[in-house]
């Protein structure tokens, strides 16, 4: 049980700072970067706020244990539905093996969170 407490928290740790902080500390205190992931993917700039908002929350929602589980699910379909839609992007767009790869590295990360979050959901 301890175990997976601590695999969940590690793996979750990761995806609070990749998927939460880094945008929010870049919305805060380097705004001028906000678009700098989504206008070279033809992406309009109100996109990357929604982004960055939507990800905010979505590591809100995994990150607090008493969150309902059913919104925790959103929130972990929400994060995988934005992982591989940005592989896919990068994919079609500037083929860049390195910004491709990024995403599904972070995916599965979140892929060990999300089984390790219903392993102690399941053993209580």
């Amino acid at each position: 049980m301890k175990r997976n407490k601590i695999i969940f928290w590690v793996a979750t740790t990761i995806i609070i700072l990749w998927e939460g902080v880094m945008p929010l500390s870049t919305m805060l205190f380097a705004p001028q970067y906000m678009n700098a992931g989504t206008k070279p993917l033809g992406y309009p700039d109100y996109f990357a706020y929604t982004l960055i908002i939507s990800k905010i929350l979505g590591v809100l929602a995994i990150s607090y244990p008493k969150a309902p589980s059913k919104l925790k699910e959103w929130a972990y379909a929400g994060l995988t539905f934005s992982l591989i839609f940005a592989f896919i992007s990068h994919a079609c767009v500037d083929k860049n093996i390195g910004f491709m790869l990024m995403p599904l590295v972070v995916l599965g990360i979140l892929a060990v969170s999300y089984i390790y979050n219903n392993k102690i959901q399941t053993n209580g």
